[in-house]
This record gives structure tokens, sequence and C-alpha cells, in this order.
């Protein structure tokens, strides 16, 4: 295994997104879809074309496409905000904030094309802060689903869920990791392989990656155990502490900044319950480069064989 990742049999998540939301549509007519010009993006062209009074785009105008959703659900209705990730948290956070969590409105917002997946425009489309942004609000859960299946998952989760949620999905092929038929438990990390020597922690893009890392890791003598850790707010407090204790070093990784990301969150829990060292993977505090998301991942240390390579050093300071 080299940097490279094969692109056999590898899933694009908004594409299930778009699957769940007209099958929910087709069922619930309170379910309608906000946006921001970003009906081809967000892979709402199919629930246009069979719910056109139910579509509304409000331009590139963040701010105003939440508090429309708001506005929507205080209506009665069940509101799927999407737009490119950087800047529906970007632009609209004090919406965020004020008008959905702080108001307990029944908004889902979607974060599409999260992370560095529009790698080839830079660092003003990158959206590597936005765990840290949304995670701190209170009453806001925040998930990243590793695969179509748990998008499916999420997706329909959310629609049940009673109050804002942000699910965060990138267009990045991924390939199946769970089984047809999982529900999503949020809150809940997902044991993907089981092992002794170390944990590996991630989410998202980056999960397919660590179990690639756990099989070289595996030919090198070394049993990992890896974590799918969809939720980062709220965290699986009992998955880390278990982990931790269990197998004495945790390493994750990300497609976002180091700071206040999915590897902060799990060092908070860390720190306070259950101190072993620690490694976290991702951007380091820095504007990512442009480049394709793939390559970037590659460059920032998170090809499968890098992560192997940190986690075996990590275990060395055991």
């Amino acid at each position: 295994m080299n940097g490279t990742v094969s692109s056999a049999n590898l899933y694009d998540c908004r594409d299930a997104f778009a699957e769940t939301i007209e099958a929910l549509a087709a069922n619930d007519r309170r379910v309608v879809a906000v946006c921001n010009d970003s009906v081809g993006s967000s892979k709402l062209g199919g629930f246009k074309s069979k719910f056109p009074e139910r579509l509304v785009n409000v331009g590139i105008a963040e701010q105003n496409m939440v508090g429309v959703g708001a506005g929507l659900a205080n209506g009665g209705q069940l509101p799927f905000v999407c737009g490119a990730s950087c800047f529906l948290t970007g632009r609209a956070l004090e919406q965020i904030k004020a008008d959905l969590a702080y108001s307990n409105a029944n908004v889902k917002l979607i974060g599409i094309s999260s992370g560095m997946a529009y790698g080839e425009l830079g660092p003003t489309h990158h959206s590597i802060e936005d765990f840290a942004w949304t995670r701190v609000l209170p009453n806001l859960p925040v998930v990243a689903p590793c695969d179509r299946i748990e998008t499916a998952a999420a997706v329909k989760w959310a629609a049940d869920y009673a109050g804002p949620c942000f699910l965060r999905l990138s267009r990045v092929g991924v390939p199946d990791l769970l089984p047809e038929g999982h529900v999503f438990e949020v809150g809940k990390a997902n044991l993907l392989r089981d092992g002794s020597d170390l944990t590996l922690i991630a989410n998202g893009t980056l999960t397919h990656r660590m179990v690639k890392a756990a099989d070289i890791l595996a030919k090198r003598g070394i049993s990992a155990r890896v974590l799918n850790m969809a939720t980062v707010r709220p965290i699986d407090e009992t998955a880390i502490i278990t982990a931790a204790r269990e197998t004495g070093a945790i390493l994750t990784a990300e497609e976002h900044s180091i700071y206040g990301g999915l590897g902060s969150a799990i060092a908070e829990v860390v720190v306070e319950c259950a101190p072993v060292p620690m490694k976290r993977l991702g951007v380091p505090g820095v504007f990512a480069h442009t480049g394709s998301a793939e390559w970037l991942l590659d460059e920032f240390g998170m090809a499968p064989n890098a992560i192997a390579d940190a986690a075996q050093a990590l275990i060395e300071r055991k």
C-alpha cells in the first residue's frame, strides 16, 4: 500500500443523502430542502424534479438560508438546509448559534463537500474548521458519516431527531465499511476492527484509511483497534475510555485542523479520564494548500502507510 487509495468501489455520500431525502419526502410532506444556489453540488436535482414546490433556493445568501430554515421549522416543516460546509458554517455561524442551537429549532444542516473536497479551489473553499465551530454549540449534534450506508442511516436519524443537527458530508468517494441496514446511533462509535496494541479513531473520509493502516500494521505484527467515531458531539466517552485503558495509546486522523476537531474532542476525554499517549493527525494549524483532496490528505501525513508509521512511533511512547 502506497499513498494512493484505490478508486474501485468508491461511493459519493451525497448520492446516499439525495436518495434518502427523496424517500423521506415521498412519505412526509413536511420535508423541504433549502439551498444556496447549490442544487447541483447538493445533489438536489432529483428532489427538485419530484417536489419542486418543496425546494427553496435562496441564492448565495447563507445567513438568510439558515434563517429561512428556522422559519420553516417554526411553521411545522422539516427543513434540510444544504450548502458547501465552508460557507454554511463560516458565513452563517451566528444564525446557526442564535436561530437554531439557542432556539432549538428543528432544522437539519447538511454541510456538503466538507474537509478539502474542493481541493483545487484552494484555502477559501477548504472546510477544515467546521467541527471546531459547530461542536462548541449546545443542542447541536455534529456528525460525519464514514460511508454511504452510514450517511443514509444518519439522514434518517436526523429526520426523526427533535432539534437541530449538523451532518458533514464529503464529495470524495469512499468504500462501504458498515453493513447494509446499519442503524445510526448518535454518540455511539462503531468498532470496525478489534486490537490490543493501540486504537485508531477517525470519521468521514479518514475512516477507511485507518482500516487500511490497521492492515499494514497487522503485517508488522501490531494489533490495532479501529473505531469509527462519526459523532463528534456528543462524543462516545465510554468507547474512548475503554480504548485508552485496553490498548494504551490512541491515534486520531481527520480531514480538519488538528485544533478543535475530532482529535481535540477525544483528547479532552483522554486527559480527564484515562491519560495515555496520543497523536492527532490532520491539518497542522495552517491554511491547506491547493490540490486534490486525496493528494492533500497524503501531503498532511494521512496516507495509510504514513498513518501506520505514526502509529508505530506512538506505540514506542507507551
